[in-house]
């Protein structure tokens, strides 16, 4: 198959949307397919094989410099202003400008490509592509009007609640286009039930292929591991609400000293959490990465006595997936999918670790004190993490269960 994939924007290190096209597109091209990547900035990092077609964008979000203003002579078209008044009017339409860059570019096109993948744009423009005569699968990760909501209720003043509300307007645009698409893939039982439930898709139209992970790269026998007595790991591709690690660092606070020496933090802190680890007196002892490669975060998850998944909501989870591939044990909140990825799905699946309430600092320390008490514990849960991670959420397995949705799809379409 000749197969156009499509991401907004590809961050390619410790975020869901890079990660997952360059893994899929790696796998498609190994079992014979021809792959085609379509992204906005961030860029992904792509595998010997995978086309690379760049849909430059304002990039007005990046991690380096945020909000940017740019030059006036950036400005290639009407699209670009639009994109940047939107930024200054709060929202943030990255996705519906790409969205209509990508049918711009498409449309001349769509005989060239036997399907469009796309990866939870949930534009119009991406449906244009359909109405064209390009069969086209979606992915929805989760539906983002969980992130909405917890951002929203976490916001201290109306004012913020406000700018919330106003940078999430995109929602009901992906609601819609998520009614309006033919064929959807979810990562878990708990996204499938959420984007029925949040965007009112119909079960009919929703399979569930899981996220993977490369398990040769995320071992317990990682050459990047350094050993380091007590350390935890987490991470937070983006410092949201949503990823809990607010009460993580006061989960911490209630620790005993000499129970852990150091966390780790795969992300950017924002300024509440700085004010937080200022206030506890914790900010020598936290310590944040970002921009790293899988072979160091394989390294560094491999090298951590626990690795905390501290969420209030997780449709899928692939730092978890990753986390129990290098054999590390977790210690996850029971939201989402988070309970079945640790206990499993069989009624002989061991438990890959430790299941506590969300939004719990007190539940959340003496999950962590337990594990870190039980190097037994530690190594069994920390076994059947690896075991599961080879045996179901493998890359290989998923680009074949994805590209059966594709044929599928392909033959609906010819009828």
């Amino acid at each position: 198959m000749r197969i156009a994939l499509s991401s907004y924007r590809s961050k390619p290190h410790s975020g869901g949307q890079g990660i997952y096209v360059r893994n899929l597109s790696r796998e498609l091209v190994a079992l014979g397919h021809e792959v085609t990547v379509f992204s906005g900035q961030p860029y992904p990092e792509l595998d010997e094989g995978v086309r690379l077609e760049k849909v430059p964008s304002l990039d007005l979000y990046s991690d380096e410099n945020p909000f940017r203003r740019p030059a006036l002579n950036e400005f290639r078209d009407a699209l670009d202003v639009a994109e940047f008044a939107g930024m200054l009017s709060g929202t943030f339409p990255e996705p519906r400008t790409f969205g209509r860059r990508l049918r711009r570019l498409l449309t001349p096109r769509v005989r060239e490509f036997d399907v469009l993948h796309d990866n939870q744009t949930l534009a119009p423009g991406v449906l244009a592509l359909e109405r064209a005569g390009l069969p086209v699968v979606t992915t929805i990760h989760h539906p983002i009007s969980a992130d909405r909501r917890l951002e929203i209720a976490d916001a201290p003043t109306l004012w913020r609640k406000y700018t919330k509300w106003r940078w999430y307007s995109f929602v009901p645009m992906q609601a819609r286009v998520a009614r309006a698409s033919s064929r959807v893939i979810t990562v878990s039982e708990t996204s499938r039930n959420d984007i029925i439930a949040e965007f009112g898709v119909d079960p009919a139209r929703i399979d569930i292929v899981p996220v993977g992970v490369d398990v040769d790269t995320f071992t317990p026998d990682s050459p990047a591991r350094e050993r380091v007595l007590g350390r935890l790991t987490t991470i937070t591709s983006a410092n949201v609400p949503l990823k809990g690690l607010s009460v993580l660092v006061d989960a911490l606070a209630l620790l005993p000293d000499d129970a852990w020496s150091e966390l780790v933090v795969v992300g950017t802190p924002n300024r509440p959490v700085e004010r937080q680890l200022d206030a506890l007196d914790l900010r020598h002892r936290v310590r944040f990465v970002s921009g790293i490669s899988d072979t160091h975060l394989a390294g560094l998850l491999a090298s951590a006595a626990v690795h905390v998944v501290p969420s209030l909501y997780e449709g899928f989870s692939l730092p978890a997936v990753e986390a129990m591939a290098c054999g590390t044990p977790l210690v996850a909140t029971r939201v989402g999918a988070l309970p079945q990825l640790v206990d499993g799905t069989g009624d002989d699946d061991a438990p890959a670790g430790l299941l506590v309430e969300p939004n719990d600092a007190a539940g959340l320390a003496d999950g962590i004190r337990s594990l870190l008490e039980s190097p037994e514990t530690r190594t069994a849960f920390g076994h059947a993490g690896r075991s599961r991670a080879e045996s179901t959420y493998s890359w290989r397995a998923v680009a074949r269960a994805t590209a059966r949705i594709y044929e599928q799809e392909i033959a609906r379409a010819d009828r």
